[in-house]
């Protein structure tokens, strides 16, 4: 295996003690209208969610460790208590055990590309399968898993410990990326460039995902790199009209 060649060290110390800065905090919607699915696939989705959320709730991420989402879930299995949610799969919208858990992902990405850690793999959709309801953050800004082949991994690179809160709510999955000390930086997410784009038959979704790097002793922006190009087919109807397609 590539991770016993290269000596991965996996984070896998946990702390009743929470670290004493915040890097980043954020919450998602637990339940949102997507498309016509199945409402019972959101329940289900949240029971899955409480199962994944203390395998990485207080995890420690030391210097020089990888944080991997698939290293601490496991597989999410039926024996674990998982059911059947939503999931994403070769351009369609599918059943299976453990769906759902990519709402997790997406939050610990966001939460890390707000922190010195070093995304080092991290996979997105190739299409875009609902319109846009109750979003908050900019599309294509998500992380897809599924087990064991598509991980979503970070390194911390730091001299600094960080620590990954994750729980729930009655109404949303909460989360936070705390330190030992204060990071140097804080990190602003973009998006540039959106647009529709139609191609024959098909019509395609485009944008530029850019972090913005801020000295927090001065409030100066003193740098920005451009993190993702996504370009994602639609799986759903739009007016071209008011969404501005290019033809």
């Amino acid at each position: 295996m590539s991770d016993v060649s290269a000596r991965t060290r996996f984070a896998s110390e946990i702390s009743d003690k929470d670290l004493s800065f915040t890097s980043k905090k954020h919450q998602s919607l637990l339940r949102r209208k997507l498309g016509n699915s199945d409402p019972e696939l959101q329940e289900n989705k949240v029971t899955n969610l409480n199962i994944a959320c203390p395998t990485i709730d207080r995890l420690l991420i030391k210097p020089g460790e990888t944080f991997s989402f698939w290293n601490r879930l496991g597989e999410a299995t039926a024996a674990k208590g998982y059911v059947e949610g939503m999931q994403l799969s070769q351009g369609e919208v599918v059943r299976g055990v453990g769906g759902g858990l990519c709402q997790l992902a997406n939050l610990l990405y966001w939460m890390a590309l707000h922190t010195p850690l070093e995304v080092v793999e991290r996979h997105h959709h190739s299409f875009d399968p609902f319109p846009d309801e109750n979003r908050t953050l900019p599309f294509g800004s998500g992380a897809g898993v599924f087990y064991n082949y598509i991980d979503l991994r970070f390194f911390n690179p730091t001299d600094i410990t960080f620590q990954v809160r994750t729980f729930l709510t009655d109404e949303h999955l909460k989360g936070a990326i705390l330190s030992s000390v204060e990071t140097p930086f804080a990190y602003h997410i973009v998006e540039k460039e959106h647009r529709f784009v139609r191609e024959g038959d098909k019509t395609f979704r485009e944008n530029e995902i850019w972090r913005e790097i801020i000295d927090r002793r001065t409030g100066n922006r003193v740098g920005e790199e451009l993190l993702v190009r996504n370009n994602a087919e639609i799986k759903y109807e739009l007016n071209f009209a008011a969404q501005g397609c290019s033809l």
